[in-house]
Formats: C-alpha cells, sequence, structure tokens
C-alpha cells in the first residue's frame, strides 16, 4: 500500500542518517579533544576512575616538590656536620700539640678558641627555609607518599630526625685534686656561666657547690680521662622531688662504681647541691676534675662552649677525650643526615616513577585511538552519504503516485 501521509522508507533512512550523524559527532569529539571519555556522559564508570587517578596525579606532584625541599633541607644539615667534623679534627689536633709540655699552650688555645666559634657559626648558619636541624633537637617531617586503602586517603611522612650539635649554654669549672689534706670549694650556675679558672688544691679534699639543676640540663663530670653524666628529667623535678639529690647522687653512685684508685665521691643531702672528692692516693698523682652543667636543649657539643666565655680547655686532662667524643658524634650526625638523604632521593624517584605510571593508565583509559578513529570517519562520512541519498530516494516515492491519476 503507498501512503502520501506516511513514508515508511523515508523515516527509516532519516533514523539511519541520524545515527551515523551521531557517531560522526562522537568521532569528530574524540579527534578534536584527543579522548574517547572526554566527559561522564561518554562512560560514567571509566570517567570517574580517570578523575580520581588525575587527582592523585596532582597530589604527587606537590609531594615531589615537598620531597625537594626535605632533601635541600637536609643536604644542607650534611653539609655543615661534615664541614663541623672537619674543624673538630683541627681543634683535636691543636688539643694533642698541648699536651707536650714544651708547647705554647696560650696561642694554641687561641686557635681552639677561633676554631669553636667557626663551629658556632656554622652551626647557627645551617638553615633551610628557616629549619635548623643541627641547632635544635626538633625533628620534622616531610611529605613522602599517599596511601590509598579501602577508599580512603592518607598522607605518609618521613621523619628527618634532628641531630642537635649546638654547643648552647655551658657552666664550667675545674680543679686540680692533689694527694694529701686540705679542701676548696667554688661554685658555678646552671646555665650561662663562665668558666671557673683552674684552681690548684693543696689539700686531698674538694666541694663543688652546684645551683639548682632544672628539667633537661645536663650534670657532667670528668675526672681524668673518665665521664660521668645525669640529664635532669620531668619525675626528678615534681612536687616532693629534690632534683639535686637525685642528680648527684647519680653521679657520685657512677663514680664510685668506677673504681678509680685512691679517689671517692660523697654527698650529703643535708649540704643541698656540694659533693665532695677526695684523692686518698699514696702515688703523689694530681688528678684533674671538671664539673659542668649544660643548658637545657644543648646539643652533643656543649662541651666545647662559645670560644669566648666558655670554651674546651686544651690543657685539660679531659680535653682529648672530650673533643673525641664530639667527633664522633659529629660523624654519626653526618651519616644518619646522608641516610636520609638517600632515602628521600629514593623515594623521589619512586614518586617521578609512580606518576609517571599513572598518567599512562589514565591514558590507557580516556585516550582516543586516533589510527581507529581515522579509520572510523572515513567509513562514517561514506555512510552519510549514502544515508543522504537513500533518504532522497525515500522522499521521491510519493511523486509516483501521481501516474497513477493521470
Amino acid at each position: 500500500m503507498s501512503s502520501i501521509l506516511t513514508n515508511s522508507s523515508a523515516m527509516v533512512a532519516l533514523q539511519t542518517l541520524r545515527g551515523i550523524n551521531k557517531g560522526l559527532a562522537q568521532t569528530q569529539s574524540e579527534i578534536s579533544t584527543g579522548k574517547s571519555v572526554a566527559t561522564a556522559k561518554d562512560n560514567s564508570a571509566v570517567w570517574a576512575i580517570s578523575k580520581v587517578m588525575e587527582s592523585d596525579v596532582q597530589g604527587f606532584k606537590a609531594i615531589s616538590n615537598s620531597l625537594a625541599t626535605g632533601q635541600a633541607m637536609v643536604g644542607v644539615a650534611r653539609t655543615a656536620t661534615e664541614s663541623i667534623t672537619d674543624l673538630l679534627n683541627n681543634i683535636k689536633t691543636k688539643v694533642v700539640a698541648a699536651q707536650d709540655p714544651s708547647a705554647d699552650t696560650s696561642k694554641l688555645q687561641d686557635e681552639t678558641d677561633q676554631l669553636i666559634q667557626q663551629v658556632n657559626t656554622v652551626v647557627n648558619a645551617a638553615q633551610f627555609n628557616g629549619v635548623n636541624l643541627i641547632s635544635s633537637s626538633t625533628d620534622q617531617s616531610v611529605l613522602g607518599s599517599l596511601d590509598r586503602s579501602g577508599g580512603a586517603v592518607t598522607p605518609s611522612t618521613i621523619t628527618v630526625a634532628a641531630q642537635n650539635l649546638s654547643t648552647g649554654a655551658s657552666g664550667a669549672a675545674s680543679a686540680t685534686l692533689a694527694d694529701g689534706g686540705g679542701t676548696q670549694t667554688f661554685t658555678i650556675g646552671s646555665t650561662n656561666a663562665d668558666e671557673a679558672s683552674v684552681v690548684a688544691l693543696g689539700g686531698g679534699d674538694a666541694a663543688i657547690d652546684l645551683s639548682t639543676v632544672a628539667t633537661g640540663e645536663t650534670l657532667r663530670v670528668t675526672i681524668g680521662d673518665q665521664n660521668f653524666s645525669y640529664t635532669v628529667t620531668d619525675d626528678d623535678v615534681a612536687p616532693g622531688n629534690n632534683a639535686n639529690d637525685i642528680a648527684l647522687t647519680n653521679i657520685r653512685s657512677q663514680i664510685n662504681s668506677a673504681g678509680i684508685t685512691g679517689l671517692t665521691a660523697d654527698y650529703d643531702p643535708s649540704s643541698d647541691g656540694v659533693l665532695t672528692f677526695n684523692n686518698a692516693g699514696t702515688d703523689a698523682s694530681d688528678t684533674a676534675i671538671t664539673v659542668r652543667v649544660s643548658a637545657a636543649g644543648t646539643g652533643g657539643l656543649s662541651g666545647l662552649g662559645d670560644g669566648v666565655s666558655t670554651r674546651l680547655d686544651v690543657t685539660s686532662g679531659a680535653a682529648l677525650a672530650d673533643i673525641e667524643t664530639m667527633i664522633s658524634t659529629s660523624i654519626d650526625a653526618a651519616a644518619a643526615f646522608g641516610a636520609t638523604q638517600s632515602r628521600l632521593e629514593t623515594q623521589s624517584e619512586f614518586v617521578t616513577n609512580l606518576t609517571d605510571a599513572l598518567n599512562t593508565g589514565i591514558g590507557a583509559l580516556v585516550d582516543a585511538d586516533m589510527e581507529a578513529t581515522s579509520a572510523r570517519l572515513q567509513a562514517l562520512q561514506v555512510q552519510q552519504q549514502l544515508a543522504t541519498q537513500s533518504l532522497s530516494i525515500a522522499n521521491q516515492q510519493p511523486q509516483n503516485i501521481l501516474s497513477l491519476f493521470r
């Protein structure tokens, strides 16, 4: 049956042309954007996954910047620590030279003081973006990664341990304890005290009167080449406790347990802050004693002083042991910074590679295959031409009905 009201052939041809035009529009969009999934309507599931991955890529770019900053921060600290190690080795040379009875100890002390001041300069200058890892005990955190588990995202940080190499404020007093009788007492402050002059004692007893110590302060006693120390804790200064009693009792026990021939230490709580030494030896050998109180927060070089009001005494019997300990501390600090810097570099390389892998994955999900798209465009253009021709033929069919009425 032929009808001039309903042209089924034209409707079929029109539907076909519409489908071809839709496919052609999609193909042209892929060519212009380079993506097969450009919006959520193209493929909502794939689009959502790609957007989460793109968000992670942006996050990892920020992490790369954080790691670069962390590497620079640790690099500054490592370089400074290595320089300090070299300076401490130079100081050790002066200390060793001062042990020669014919040495000019005054000039050696002056040279040592200059080196000590240079150490302080390096410590104070070793900062990056306001952070100094060798002048405080405050650790720093560097953003290292993003952890995604069960849909939840949490930041992952790398802790950079501070290596406190500050010399800090240190009060010190020294004495040479000889065989025989007699006593001598001198006083040092708990912080910022000038170093006392060496006092040659005519007798065998020496009492060191300490002012009250506070949390974080460290009491150090050097006898000959042996070192004893105690750091005051929060519990020591709690109500009902006497920090001096606790610190000096602990030091007394350490000294007496060391078994130094002829020398004993005593502490009487009734004489607050007074630690008494007795050198009862019979070989007429003197014993050098140094007592030092380092302020809270002072670092591993607190015995070095500032080279001005306080300084390492190159003639002290404990100077060589002290500087050796400081060199070891500086070497350990440089090694720790080196290990941390290496870890940050490794993490930075991993983040870069991970970012590249995520970008590759995103491309595989949403990027258009341009070779296939080009072939599809050619096919659709031919189909469009044929569909247009088919629609034209279908539209001519009603004209044939006129021949029936001639």
